[in-house]
């Protein structure tokens, strides 16, 4: 992944909701508030997480436990299918934390890799270090992403406010991914 991709889907991943937010229309506190519990949800996000890890397994190599690839594919599988018949609840957010965690991963390297790295890469980094936390954080409580929501939407303002400052840091980060396209 090149540094323009990953700070143009970062700006992506920030636009998205926060337009969305800030238009705040009378169908997007019901889904918000649908979302956590939702089983297509679950079935769309934890399902592409645990396809996604185990794509990671299947291509170890040998100083990463890669001649116990076989066994770990089919652990992890039964765990992942084991998921969605026994703690079904709030396995969107799990799998929306799963695919946040293992994107940051090529996306960080993007940013490392050039020598010497731009320096306006931090906005494209703390983005990253902001899911990162986010996502460690609702992935082990995912009951507080619902919380939140409720949070969000007791006040018609907030969810505009969170909209704005997620789009203007999405149009910012867009704006600097169009200084890399030429060099990065």
């Amino acid at each position: 992944m090149t540094l323009f991709a990953a700070t143009l889907s970062a700006a992506v991943l920030l636009l998205a909701p926060g337009l969305v937010l800030l238009w705040n229309g009378p169908a997007v506190e019901r889904v918000a508030r649908a979302f956590p519990r939702s089983q297509a949800a679950a079935y769309v996000f934890f399902g592409g997480g645990a396809l996604w890890f185990l794509d990671l397994i299947a291509h170890l190599g040998p100083a990463d436990f890669g001649e116990y690839r076989q066994i770990l594919i089919f652990i992890f599988a039964a765990v992942g299918l084991g998921a969605f018949f026994v703690s079904r609840d709030f396995l969107a957010v799990r799998g929306v934390a799963i695919l946040l965690l293992l994107a940051a991963r090529p996306a960080l390297d993007a940013s490392m890799i050039y020598t010497p790295p731009p320096e306006t890469r931090v906005w494209l980094n703390g983005f990253i270090y902001i899911a990162i936390v986010a996502s460690i954080y609702f992935g082990t409580v995912p009951y507080q992403a619902r919380d939140f929501i409720g949070w969000l939407f007791f006040k018609s303002s907030r969810p505009r406010v969170l909209g704005a400052l997620c789009a203007a840091y999405g149009v910012a980060l867009a704006v600097l991914a169009t200084t890399y396209y030429q060099k990065y």
